[in-house]
């Protein structure tokens, strides 16, 4: 079960859910065929001379290094939630040290949006939540970040018409 569904309140329902961009993957898997590749034709040719045996623990020795790379990329793209709900918006990053931000939507004053060229080709860019009377808490690799942030917006407007219209009757 997920951070975020583990840590609904009662009443809470998520609208929103979205995790880190596959971009993050990218260096990871970089450095995987700089280890993976050499790996692989030492056990090839290990594998078909008699005077290269030795080639074969040193291939897999590369690949096993490619193979915890990808691993450790994938678990950080894994471990990752962005979470909007009808209360709250929640965020969690880490594998094994985590950072959480949880933030009741009445108490946002806004969310930035920060992409460079890069990110806007790509699709991802920097998310800051900004609380009152806190700090502002910026996310990185944050995939399509303007809907992030018009999802948040939305949630604010219905949040806010609800209050409104009950204090109408």
């Amino acid at each position: 079960m997920s951070y975020v569904d583990q840590n609904l309140i009662s009443g809470e329902s998520v609208y929103y859910r979205t995790g880190l961009h596959w971009s993050v993957l990218l260096w990871p898997c970089l450095f995987a065929a700089f280890f993976g590749l050499p790996g692989t034709m030492f056990i090839i040719v290990g594998a078909f001379s008699k005077d290269a045996s030795g080639m074969v623990p040193v291939g897999l020795l590369g690949i096993f290094i490619a193979a915890v790379l990808v691993g450790l990329g994938v678990l950080r793209r894994a471990s990752a939630e962005f979470a909007i709900t009808n209360k709250r918006v929640i965020i969690k990053v880490g594998i094994i040290k985590h950072r959480t931000a949880e933030m009741f939507l009445n108490k946002i004053e806004s969310v930035g949006v920060e992409q460079g060229l890069l990110g806007r080709m790509l699709g991802y860019g920097a998310i800051t939540v900004r609380g009152t009377g806190g700090t502002p808490e910026p996310f990185n690799r944050v995939p399509h970040p303007l809907e992030f942030r018009r999802q948040v917006q939305e949630q604010i407007d219905r949040m806010s018409s609800a209050a409104a219209a009950a204090t109408a009757r």
